[in-house]
């Protein structure tokens, strides 16, 4: 296994899989703990790291790209220097190349389609001017498009600090030589004008198909920068527009100060012309090229002598070959003839710097061969040399609009795989196999996804605090998760919460459940009891009385009834059972007898009591109503399943009386007494 994949770079990124390689560093797709997201991670390649001025241009490039955001540049998050590692943590791009998408397209855009991608290259290229630095090798393999149509413009791993100084191409790789300005092919000093002419060359290939300028070696193509003029735009799509054409070719004027001066100065054509396609800049695009008059647009010079040659003779056309076609505009009067007059004197150095020039180049040849993926770190992965067709991305996407998009499928076929649960609106591809941007066989041409099947609903505790025991059990039980509730082995006194009342949930409300949890739930026991009920049966009116006052209690009805268990003048009932504790100041209701049979002022009526039963399917906290047959209520209590199992029911009256007992508001049963018995 790499070294790196699953190694936490900084107790922060995690290293998850190698997306690429380039010149000087590897590229990690790594997951950022910190921040939870996918970034990109490029690590100086181990066989580099041991190089101090490496490890100082690696980091030198850090700090110059970290100084860049953009939303046409891919950002840089973090950057870390210590002994055993350098890293950049970029933003990882989910898209592909501009050369792929022009593949895709068959090399050759639209140029609406070109003027939107152009744009905003020149947009990313101004803001990295505006902080002093030059990217060096824009092309379209550096140039990410994303799904949504937008471009970021990538790899700014030769960029450098514009201050820096001069550069020669044999003193560092320089990327495509379809793209370097002449500048650069010669090794001349470089500035924010050379990346204007690589987008130019950009530019050029959108709208044309084409490159514009070929050769069999890199050498014979940097020596076409130097030296020759391209077929116009229109020469070889007169349907291009004419403004279009002379925006692209002032951006390739082999002379700088031909050019565009600046990114902002191109930007402001490209704004006119997309308001205004018919505009008419009048740029004369033959008087951009600073050579003599006879070059040919064409020329290729691969050998080392036609090199030196080349350098010696200022780059003139080849004996028999045809002179270009002026004939679209009158061609000035060129500068080199002015140029030459006034260099006479120094015309004996010649010889010696053509020399010198040739050597610089041949060697550049050498390098760009032996370094030709320097510098072109990519985030995305390759396809394997017997790959032939690029699996598009479809990821993102509902899967019913990616198989009704045939351009999108370029003839690929949608297989849907598995649905899994995701934050994602139901439909949409997660996955999918072969990955984006990955290349397969004509043979192979199937995307299996994987699905979206939305969130599942979520279950959140309800908030049960102060509502009744019963009716909280029956809350949690109606969500059908099947929760393990305990309600017994937490009871606290209170001193605003009732009796058999919630107190408090485990979970709390609002938090998630899932199937087959344990919830808790703290019960009420009501105010601390401080009061215990003294047993007065027995005892006379004023005794009783005096006991219930006594004990920190107060007396509620005192009733009159004839009874059988206790004679006339004693208490027979009492409301609150015997030793029960309860709290200060409970009113208290006693019944005093007026004897077997009935007494004075009892009208012949007589006590009795029944019992009742309780259910155990209602819950544990019940609340007991007796009506007589008038619907009058004779007795009215609250009940604990886990204190009580019955309740003795006094009542009074004469005769025969049928009595309806109602628990927890619901008829339970009926009671028929005989008071004659």
């Amino acid at each position: 296994m790499d070294q790196y994949i699953g190694k936490l770079l900084d107790n922060r990124y995690e290293i998850l899989e190698q997306v690429g390689m380039g010149g000087m560093a590897r590229v990690f797709r790594g997951l950022d703990h910190r921040l939870n997201r996918q970034v990109a991670v490029k690590i100086l390649r181990d066989d580099l790291a041991e190089d101090a001025e490496l490890r100082r241009r690696f980091h030198e490039e850090s700090q110059a790209v970290a100084m860049l955001s953009h939303p046409n540049i891919v950002a840089v998050y973090d950057v870390s220097r210590s002994s055993d590692v350098e890293y950049i943590v970029m933003e990882l791009i989910d898209g592909i190349t501009l050369k792929q998408y022009m593949q895709k397209k068959g090399n050759k855009l639209n140029w609406r389609e070109a003027l939107h991608f152009i744009t905003q290259i020149v947009k990313a290229l101004g803001h990295a001017h505006s902080r002093g630095i030059i990217h060096r090798d824009i092309k379209p393999h550096n140039i990410m498009v994303l799904r949504d149509g937008s471009v970021k413009v990538a790899d700014f791993g030769i960029a450098r600090v514009a201050s820096g100084g001069h550069s020669t191409l044999t003193q560092e790789a320089l990327g495509s030589v379809h793209y370097i300005s002449p500048e650069q092919a010669r090794g001349s000093h470089i500035d924010a004008r050379s990346d204007l002419y690589s987008a130019g060359v950009v530019l050029y290939e959108m709208i044309t198909g084409r490159l514009p300028f070929e050769g069999d070696t890199p050498v014979s193509v940097a020596i076409q920068h130097i030296n020759s003029i391209p077929l116009s735009p229109r020469e070889i799509d007169p349907s291009i527009p004419e403004a279009l054409e002379a925006i692209t070719m002032k951006a390739m004027a082999p002379d700088p100060d031909n050019r565009y001066a600046s990114a902002d100065e191109m930007l402001s054509d490209l704004e006119e012309f997309r308001k205004n396609p018919n505009v008419n800049f009048d740029y004369n695009i033959s008087g951009f090229q600073d050579e003599e008059e006879d070059v040919d647009k064409t020329q290729v010079l691969p050998s080392a002598a036609a090199i030196s040659s080349l350098s010696r003779t200022g780059g003139s056309r080849r004996e028999g070959e045809r002179a270009p076609d002026r004939s679209r505009s009158a061609q000035p009067k060129r500068r080199r003839e002015e140029y030459e007059d006034e260099e006479e004197p120094r015309r004996p150095n010649w010889p010696i710097i053509g020399a010198v020039a040739a050597i610089l180049v041949f060697v550049a040849a050498l390098l760009f061969i032996m370094f030709s993926t320097a510098f072109r770190d990519t985030l995305t992965p390759h396809g394997s040399g017997g790959e032939t067709i690029m699996v598009p991305s479809v990821t993102g996407y509902l899967l019913t609009d990616a198989q009704a998009n045939a351009e999108l499928l370029n003839g690929f076929t949608l297989v849907q795989g598995e649905q899994v649960e995701s934050e994602e609106p139901a439909g949409t591809i997660l996955r999918q196999e072969p990955a984006a941007n990955s290349f397969v066989s004509g043979d192979k041409m199937t995307i299996t996804v994987t699905v979206s099947s939305g969130e599942g609903e979520e279950i959140f505790m309800p908030n049960l605090v102060n509502q009744p025991r019963n009716l909280a059990i029956s809350q949690l039980n109606n969500l059908g998760l099947n929760l393990k509730l305990d309600y017994t082995s937490s009871q606290s006194y209170h001193d605003t919460i009732p009796k058999d009342y919630v107190i408090s949930t485990s979970p709390a409300a609002e938090e998630p459940l899932t199937e087959g949890q344990q919830v808790i739930l703290e019960i009420s026991l009501g105010k601390e009891a401080n009061a215990i009920m003294p047993f007065v049966v027995g005892m006379t009116q004023e005794e009783a009385v005096k006991a219930i006052t006594d004990a920190g209690l107060s007396v509620g009805e005192i009733k009159q009834s004839a009874s059988d268990e206790q004679p006339a003048g004693k208490v027979w009932y009492q409301s609150i059972t015997a030793y029960d504790e309860v709290e200060p100041g409970t009113k208290v209701d006693i019944f005093v007898s007026t004897g077997s049979g009935g007494g004075a002022g009892s009208g012949g009526a007589a006590s009795k009591t029944f019992t009742v039963n309780l259910p155990t399917t209602l819950g544990d906290a019940l609340h007991v109503e007796v009506v007589d047959s008038q619907e009058q209520t004779v007795f009215e209590g609250d009940y604990d399943l886990n204190l009580d199992t019955a309740v003795d029911i006094p009542v009074t009256g004469t005769g025969q009386q049928t009595y309806t007992v109602y628990i927890n508001g619901h008829y339970y049963t009926q009671e028929t007494v005989d008071f004659g018995a």
